[in-house]
């Protein structure tokens, strides 16, 4: 009997990073048939530990700490479900390992309705979950508990997050499974160990990158965790994650460190072998949100050490990695493991977490008096005491350098920036208390606010002069941070797909998409293993609204919601014709996808007609889990969707940072 599968062609997938492509199919792959008598078995398991987390939530009454505990007991029902649904049993003993875990969240459902938890005081290796704010799903993450910890121990210690490899078959019954048999690795014994399952595989980009702090914020809320001892590193496609963790958010962490991995896409790709299709520009310009090698500068506000086996074709990552940073005045911290290929070779393995240590013993400088930070997107905005508020563009590389030169002066270098601010860490402020300090921005001299206890101080540049004082624009949208496109952001937050209950202006755009929303759903279980909320367009409420991002199917016709928003959008849709800017197109054929400021709620998105944007193509590697799309796209329907687009892409663009159509 095997388990109900969705339609493969409806389903976008990927592939390892790190590994040739062997195979043009789905991932996860189809499972093995399960045995009937197994899959009524877990089929009943799961139907009453179902019942009982359903009973528990009844009885709660609103009791905080009970409900705290569900997520615990629900990872294994979803793990289990999943694997059973959607036929993602790929080996018998898979089958085994799914029924050991029904039975470990009965006996952990059982103890909360006694008013129990024995599992939150237990040591060494333990499967948590918590349930994420952007799809309200359950998600699991492993956590080794240090055998000398006791409950109540307000003793901060050090945390290391590990980025698991690519593994086409690491369903949640699998990650669980070895999770519960993990033992530290690179951690030292007094540290905890947080192993993120960063929903399956896709190098914590996206989603997966959410992932990461939601984990880290439930292991904060549950231990005392020295936010000045936190190491971020991983090995593959985990190495991949090192790279980019250290690059984006390189205020953060102790120490960070990659196995091999990727750090781009052009190069490790083959973008531009002439076998292969150019990307359009847009695409091309899109890899800069995750590419590490054209912000090297920011290794330079952590400690980071590369590995590299000898004979590792990933080595190109350290090569390439090693001369970005040096042309960036960095030495790059590089062990090569002498002999080997994609592995760690014991010895160098040794030395790595030697230093690793060292680095943790040390801890972060929250307030080093020198950084240079750069980014392409204010998605990526933040480093210790300095945060970028606005660009003057997005998509070309801003920088900043911002030296405490001494007690009372900052001297800041700026280049496609328009507002930042400094917001100095908790603790004694080291800034002289007797007069504001003077702050010098490309070379124009200023004065801050009054010194006291976590001092902050905002600055903006008009009419190409800077100003001590926050950029101010109104009621006007713009691009900030969280709120500046392209498409995919909207999905690294909470979202709502809202589905049209009316008819569609023209039956062509209406199919096309509801096409599009079948695949979207579809696509967002297998690769970012969640189920996505769903609701009417007559259904939506004011809190949805106010906390969600949405995602509008369909068209005027067919979407009240979308049709109640048209007005004051920056599109005009009628039966007959779509515009877009300068793009002008019948509407019988053609449809939009774009992303905006929800004008019912301007620190929201809206998105219409997209889910996130690679698609099945980008199953041959993971460095192509880029955006395909920027903030805006006219689709000509005539030509049928594909593995790499939904359709004729006929143009498409960025808004600019009003939000506005580019002239």
């Amino acid at each position: 009997m095997k388990a109900t599968l969705l339609p493969l062609l409806l389903t976008p997938t990927l592939l390892f990073a790190q590994a040739t492509p062997t195979s043009k199919g789905t991932t996860p792959p189809p499972g093995i048939e399960v045995p009937a008598a197994d899959a009524a078995e877990l089929k009943s398991g799961l139907d009453a530990l179902g019942k009982d987390i359903d009973a528990v939530r009844r009885s709660a009454n609103g009791n905080a700490n009970r409900l705290a505990l569900l997520p615990d007991v629900e990872v294994f029902h979803k793990a289990v479900r999943y694997a059973l649904q959607y036929n993602e049993f790929f080996n018998p003993k898979e089958i085994a390992a799914a029924k050991a875990q029904l039975k470990l969240g009965q006996d952990r459902v059982k103890e909360v309705k006694e008013g129990k938890s024995s599992w939150v005081s237990a040591t060494g290796p333990l499967i948590l979950g918590y349930i994420s704010r952007i799809d309200g799903s359950v998600q699991p993450y492993g956590l080794i508990v240090p055998d000398d910890w006791r409950p109540g121990d307000m003793t901060p210690r050090p945390l290391y997050l590990w980025f698991h490899g690519r593994g086409d078959t690491l369903s949640e019954v699998n990650f669980i499974n070895g999770r519960l048999k993990g033992k530290h690795d690179f951690s030292t014994p007094n540290a905890f160990e947080l192993h993120l399952y960063g929903r399956y595989c896709n190098a914590s980009k996206f989603a997966g990158e959410t992932d990461c702090f939601e984990a880290m914020a439930d292991v904060q809320h549950r231990y005392a965790i020295d936010p000045n001892r936190i190491v971020e590193m991983g090995f593959s496609m985990g190495g991949a994650t090192g790279w980019h963790m250290a690059a984006h958010h390189p205020g953060l962490w102790a120490v960070g460190s990659c196995g091999a991995g990727f750090a781009e896409t052009e190069i490790y790709a083959k973008i531009d072998d002439p076998k292969k299709e150019p990307p359009p520009a847009w695409e091309r310009k899109l890899y800069s949100l995750y590419d590490c090698n054209i912000i090297a500068a920011n290794y330079g506000n952590l400690p980071f050490i590369a590995y590299s086996g000898e004979i590792d074709p990933q080595k190109q990552s350290g090569d390439l990695m090693n001369k970005a940073m040096a042309d960036e005045g960095i030495k790059m911290e590089w062990l090569i493991g002498p002999g080997v290929g994609h592995k760690y070779e014991p010895e160098t393995k040794k030395e790595l977490s030697k230093r690793i240590d060292a680095y943790v013993a040390k801890g972060r400088e929250p307030m080093p008096p020198h950084i240079r930070f750069e980014t392409y997107s204010l998605r990526y905005n933040e480093c210790k005491w300095i945060r970028l508020d606005a660009l003057d563009q997005h998509w070309e590389k801003a920088e900043i350098d911002a030296t405490l030169a001494d007690e009372g002066t900052f001297r800041i270098k700026t280049k496609n920036v328009a507002g930042f601010t400094i917001s100095l860490p908790t603790g004694p402020v080291p800034l002289d208390k007797t007069h504001p300090p003077r702050v010098v921005v490309d070379d124009q001299e200023l004065v801050g606010p009054a010194v006291q206890e976590d001092w902050t101080a905002s600055f903006s540049k008009a009419g190409g002069k800077w100003q001590a004082q926050p950029l101010a624009f109104g009621r006007a949208p713009h691009k900030h941070h969280g709120l500046q496109g392209p498409i995919d952001d909207a999905f690294m937050d909470s979202f709502i797909f809202v589905r049209p209950t009316g008819k569609a202006l023209n039956e062509k755009v209406g199919a096309w998409a509801q096409n599009e929303f079948d695949l979207a759903v579809a696509g967002w279980r297998r690769v970012f293993r969640g189920d996505v909320r769903v609701k009417d367009d007559t259904a939506l409420t004011a809190e949805d609204v106010a906390n969600a991002n949405l995602v509008l199917w369909g068209d005027p016709g067919s979407n009240k919601a979308l049709a109640s928003l048209l007005p004051k959008l920056p599109i005009q849709w009628t039966k007959d014709k779509l515009i877009m800017g300068a793009q002008s197109a019948s509407a019988a054929d053609h449809a939009p996808i774009f992303i905006y400021p929800n004008p019912a709620n301007p620190n929201r998105y809206i998105v219409v007609n997209s889910g996130f944007t690679f698609r099945m193509g980008a199953r041959v590697s993971n460095s192509l889990q880029t955006p395909k799309l920027p903030d805006w796209a006219l689709i000509d329907l005539n030509t049928p969707p594909s593995e790499l687009w939904p359709g004729k892409v006929t143009e498409a663009g960025f808004f600019d940072e009003a939000w506005n159509w580019k002239k």
